[in-house]
């Protein structure tokens, strides 16, 4: 095995990991990343299945409230809405993402140059949406309205578009439909179990022909990767956002973005 495609996996995962939670867009970053160290994988499966490290790193971080939330579904109704509210959400994506999977892993992966103008203007969009003077109807990331879950699940599929981001998606569109900052992200941290379990294993059924040995063990080192960064990551950003807002995300997106597109054009 190639030691320098080892590193690129270990270099994508940690990317992966640190991007995922954070509204900038971690396909986008690993997609344009990957780019530019010449990294290709079987099918774009590599983008995808990592995402599984970041799944992992959710559950290990809630693993005590979503356990209350599981022992509740019998005899509490509040538990039982969540879990329909998050599913609801989650509807969207599976049926739009099992439709389009083609198109997007052959033609929007494929465009680095669709990822920088996606982050530019993710990253527009985040500053505005800071800057505006919003008041919270909803606090509590399990208790938002079923028609407020679909809402944030249509919303969250403009992230199929890689650098839009799924995590900014989600919660620019529960900001925008009255949910405060720490209720919106922790509403995208857990709707991005059903979401990237599902994308994992759809792109796994789909590719399960063409992946070879390499590139499952390439794929293990990105998911491990992945996974301890994103338990670290996932600790802090709740916090941050709470006391900071999105401004420090938006201005990354624009920085990336940029740099993306003139390193396109000096190098192809």
């Amino acid at each position: 095995m190639d030691l320098s495609r080892v590193l690129d996996a270990l270099i994508l995962g940690v990317v992966e990991g640190a991007t995922e939670f954070i509204p900038v867009s971690s396909t986008g970053h690993i997609l344009l990343l990957g780019h530019f160290l010449g990294f290709e994988s079987t099918g774009k499966t590599f983008e995808v299945l990592i995402q599984l490290g970041a799944i992992l790193a959710i559950l290990s971080v809630y693993f005590g409230r979503l356990w209350s939330i599981a022992t509740a579904l019998p005899s509490d109704p509040s538990a039982r809405r969540f879990v329909i509210g998050i599913l609801v959400a989650f509807l969207p994506a599976a049926v739009i993402g099992a439709i389009a999977h083609d198109f997007i892993k052959t033609v929007l992966f494929e465009s680095p140059m669709t990822i920088c103008v996606s982050l530019i203007i993710g990253g527009l969009a985040l500053l505005w949406i800071d800057n505006m003077s919003l008041t919270p109807r909803y606090t509590d990331a399990t208790k938002f309205p079923l028609t407020t879950c679909l809402a944030i699940g249509f919303i969250q599929c403009l992230a199929m578009i890689p650098g839009v981001s799924r995590s900014g998606s989600t919660i620019a569109g529960a900001l925008l439909l009255g949910a405060d900052k720490r209720a919106a992200a922790e509403f995208s941290f857990f709707l991005a179990m059903p979401t990237m379990a599902g994308a994992f294993a759809y792109d796994l059924y789909k590719n399960r022909d063409n992946l070879s040995s390499d590139d499952l063990v390439i794929t293990a080192i990105g998911f491990v990767a992945a996974f301890v960064m994103a338990v670290i990551v996932v600790r802090w950003v709740l916090d941050y956002v709470n006391r900071h807002g999105f401004a420090l995300f938006a201005w990354w997106r624009l920085i990336v973005g940029s740099a993306g597109i003139a390193g396109l054009l000096v190098y192809g």
